[in-house]
């Protein structure tokens, strides 16, 4: 069980110079409540089921337990969700001593990139490159449970 440390950014500039080529995810919730999440998700040829609890007052540290299951599983589970999927493809992205994992989201949330970086701890400094936008860190909107159900409008 680990506990997850991440910041969480607009994308305002060309980051796909120095990008990894991007994988397609599908993610779908069969819990959404703040309090925990429970997703599945189709990233490329892999599945994964992951449970998160409610984030800390800044939104930047929270529970996150997440395990690989077999594709079609996830794709069974799915078919369960509640409505609205994600679909995205996400871009890694070196800068300094950091990864960022950039989505770039698709349908009804064309042309939204978000990037986040995960952290040791939550004052841990890191490179901000310059294709970094505003910080979106504990933002309900731009969590990935809150897009999938504006995406079922």
């Amino acid at each position: 069980m680990g506990q997850e440390i991440e910041r969480k950014f607009l994308v305002r500039g060309e980051f796909k110079a120095g990008a990894s080529p991007p994988v397609r995810i599908t993610q779908g919730y069969l819990s959404s409540v703040p309090e925990r999440t429970v997703r599945v998700r189709v990233k490329g040829h892999k599945g994964y089921i992951t449970v998160k609890g409610a984030g800390n007052a800044s939104g930047t540290c929270r529970f996150e337990w997440e395990k690989e299951i077999p594709v079609e599983e996830a794709r069974e589970l799915l078919a369960l969700c509640e409505p609205g999927l994600i679909d995205k493809s996400r871009y890694t992205v070196k800068a300094g001593r950091h990864t960022y994992e950039v989505d770039e989201f698709h349908g009804t949330h064309e042309g939204l990139v978000i990037a986040e970086v995960e952290l040791a701890d939550e004052e841990e400094s890191f490179e901000r490159p310059g294709w970094l936008g505003e910080e979106v860190t504990g933002i309900p909107r731009y969590y990935n449970a809150m897009l999938a159900k504006q995406d079922d409008a």
